[in-house]
């Protein structure tokens, strides 16, 4: 694509999502906030798309009849058709399974019909329909008050993990914590970027409809991911559903896969809502029952790899973002990491830098791990880690992470031989962030500690941190204190005081 054209369609884009936000603010005074209103803006899209594409829909429920009620029967209308929708068969009815209108005021529900009537959607190329719901997506994301950040992981990370993993046509990828589906949308633009005009009708196809599969346990979320996958040309309305909504720990996977990439829910403990003898809520750690796990943990994180060690065949690979107690934490931790380690070819761990999540103070990284045969040899022969975390200052707004901050990583990572490696580090460069350490040296730490650190740490400097970011990350470790004071004082509730 020319620079010139690609510019046009940012402007567009730009300009689209603007507009089309600009309804939310007008919404959050009858109490619609921005997950809400993303939702809402999910279905009026599609059916607006489906009008202009003459799409198979039901005669009854369709955007020509719902544009042209008003009042408190265009109200009526919208709610019955959500509900109509939702028992649809295949796609279709997944994504608008138990929706829910959440505006109210059917002015206010004319005005977006209205808006969204405006456009000619399907007039837009692909690429453009997915950027401006991206762009939405990443919106909702910003909005503290929607809690929708947990879901969405910085599309720079995801370009960069695609570089290294390289997907390619007739490759099955799996993401068991999905969110709204940026691993899946990097994946696919990789393999059309890179394979498009070497793809038979037959590779097209398998791309579009076998290629992803995946779960998400939020209902709202899981609907967010699959419009945004049918936005970007993947999977059909009456097709399978590529996307569970379950728990993906829950159960061994039914089939095996050849990547998985993922981003896993930021969180230690695993809880469950029970009901005690007296009627009262309380919170139980959820253990997960697998013959096919190494040990039982409350630790999702650490059940996260245990699931996706079962998942991939034994010639597949991983790339799965996790924070920095699963590289240290003894116990179920370090078992884990052992195996991990004997099965599986554990041969790269990016460091990540604070600042790029939208849960303050994250600490996080990224391991690249290939299954293996049954073999009595350990697998793992050297961890390659790359540090972008020590001396390293991103924040969302004035300094967010992009691709170029890691192209580096990428050039030493190595992924056409990752087999041909170079360290930048040695005694006499002891600044090079890319270091290798031998199984034997891994294993003799104590709890078989994957934390590695090297670097010197500068004194922090907060002078190119905008106010805003610096209150939102003061705010964030507010509230992790707040929590840190509950969760003490749960634990002492019992304890007799003189």
């Amino acid at each position: 694509m020319s620079t010139a054209k690609n510019n046009a369609n940012i402007d567009q884009s730009s300009a689209l999502v603007k507009r089309v936000w600009s309804f939310c603010n007008v919404l959050r005074d009858e109490g619609v906030g921005a997950s809400d209103y993303l939702e809402q803006i999910t279905f009026l899209l599609f059916l607006k798309m489906a009008d202009e594409l003459d799409r198979d829909m039901p005669a009854e429920w369709n955007w020509k009849i719902l544009a042209s009620k008003s009042g408190s029967d265009l109200k009526d209308y919208y709610e019955k058709l959500l509900s109509a929708l939702g028992k649809e068969p295949g796609m279709l009815g997944q994504m608008f399974l138990q929706a829910k209108n959440h505006i109210n005021t059917p002015a206010r529900l004319s005005g977006l019909i209205d808006m969204i009537g405006r456009e000619t959607w399907s007039g837009l190329n692909t690429d453009l329909k997915g950027n401006i719901y991206e762009e939405l997506l990443a919106k909702t994301a910003e909005d503290k008050k929607s809690g929708a950040g947990q879901y969405f992981t910085a599309r720079a990370l995801i370009s960069v993990i695609m570089s290294c993993v390289r997907p390619q046509p007739g490759e099955t990828i799996c993401d068991p914590a999905c969110g709204t589906g940026g691993f899946f949308l990097k994946a696919y633009e990789y393999i059309l970027e890179n394979y498009a005009d070497k793809m038979n009708v037959k590779q097209k196809r398998f791309l579009k409809n076998e290629t992803f599969s995946g779960n998400e346990i939020v209902a709202t979320t899981r609907r967010l991911c699959l419009m945004n996958m049918y936005l970007h040309n993947m999977g059909e309305l009456d097709g399978n559903v590529p996307v569970e909504l379950k728990d993906a720990l829950v159960s061994s996977p039914a089939k095996l896969v050849k990547i998985v990439t993922t981003n896993p829910p930021f969180g230690k403990k695993t809880a469950q809502t029970v009901i005690n003898d007296d009627g009262e809520e309380s919170k139980e750690k959820q253990l997960y029952n697998r013959q096919d796990f190494w040990c039982e943990t409350s630790n999702k994180q650490l059940n996260f790899i245990q699931h996706i060690r079962t998942l991939l065949r034994t010639d597949g690979r991983a790339a799965v973002v996790l924070p920095d107690n699963v590289l240290f934490e003894k116990g179920a931790g370090e078992t884990i990491r052992r195996k991990l380690m004997e099965t599986m070819d554990l041969h790269t761990i990016l460091r990540l830098p604070t600042g790029i999540f939208y849960a303050q103070g994250v600490r996080a990284n990224v391991l690249f791990f290939d299954a293996r045969p049954a073999s009595k040899d350990v697998q793992t022969k050297e961890v390659w880690v790359y540090d972008y975390r020590t001396n390293v200052h991103h924040t969302l707004k004035s300094n967010p992470l992009k691709e170029s901050d890691l192209a580096d990583f990428v050039k030493c990572y190595n992924p056409e031989n990752r087999h041909k490696r170079t360290e930048t580090w040695s005694e006499a460069t002891p600044e090079g962030r890319w270091r290798k350490f031998t199984y034997a040296e891994i294993i003799e730490r104590e709890g078989t500690n994957l934390d590695f650190k090297w670097l010197k740490e500068e004194t922090d400097s907060v002078e190119d941190v905008s106010l805003d970011d610096l209150m939102s990350e003061l705010n964030g470790y507010s509230k992790d204190l707040a929590q840190a004071v509950a969760n003490l004082n749960t634990i002492t509730g019992d304890i007799p005081r003189d």
